[in-house]
């Protein structure tokens, strides 16, 4: 893939990862915080989420009806071509109309394929019941909910993880993922996938990267706070703060 030639340290890098600067809306974060954007030889701008095409590539952090106005306002083309200068080398560049839902599909998969792989090392339950034993006793490092879950199951299995938690009366509440239950049913190779948790802690960081990047590109990081990266010390990072206890209530 071509890839623009802007992909440049920041000055200030954290001391947990280089930064990148966002062509649209020039703020710096860090790279995993961010998306990128390469150019395939024939001048097609394509989502490479895993930042994985070789060379430099384009960085942004703004949600999906931010890029949809640049897209519109020709302000997402001025960016590529000034990231761009002359690398192109005559290469018309090509922005796809549906570039926005490109990557979101691709942040999609990307998540999907973090659930499958820690379904496959072990780390992930599925089933109410097992779940709600698992919590109970503690053990539950992370507690997700299909999108189209119903309020009475997740309430359930929410106040097992509290009582596990010893966090009883504090809202402690399992996330309310992007996905419904048909397409983490095909995401896992599984039937009627509603609920889904954690025991590994590691695992669940690998997971908050994609989470959190997908619902900030859905406009969404904002209203589940799912920004709060590190806030919770058993939990997922992918939850809202409790008042008063430092802990996560979700909305």
């Amino acid at each position: 893939m071509r890839t623009p030639h802007n992909e440049r340290l920041s000055a200030d890098s954290s001391a947990e990862g280089p930064e990148r600067k966002c062509i649209l809306s020039g703020k710096h974060d860090e790279r995993e915080s961010l998306v990128r954007l390469a150019i395939s030889p024939e001048g097609v701008v394509l989502p490479d989420v895993l930042a994985r095409a070789p060379g430099r590539g384009a960085w942004i952090g703004v949600t999906r009806a931010e890029l949809e106005s640049a897209l519109a306002r020709g302000k997402l083309k001025g960016a590529l071509m000034r990231a761009f200068g002359k690398s192109l080398g005559g290469t018309a560049l090509a922005i796809p109309s549906d570039l926005p839902e490109r990557i979101e599909q691709a942040l999609l998969r990307a998540l999907t394929d973090r659930l499958g792989l820690a379904m496959k090392a072990g780390h992930l339950l599925l089933g109410s019941e097992r779940i709600a034993e698992h919590a109970r006793a503690g053990r539950v490092s992370w507690l997700g909910h299909a999108a189209d879950a119903g309020a009475d199951g997740c309430g359930k299995l929410d106040q097992a993880l509290r009582v596990g938690l010893e966090l009883e009366g504090s809202g402690l509440a399992g996330e309310v993922l992007p996905l419904d239950r048909a397409a983490l049913s095909v995401a896992l190779g599984r039937d009627n996938v509603v609920h889904l948790a954690l025991t590994d802690t590691a695992a669940v960081e690998r997971i908050c990267l994609p989470l959190q990047r997908l619902l900030h590109f859905q406009g969404r990081a904002e209203v589940t706070g799912s920004d709060e990266c590190g806030q919770v010390a058993v939990l997922s990072p992918l939850a809202v703060t409790i008042p008063d206890h430092g802990r996560a209530q979700a909305n």
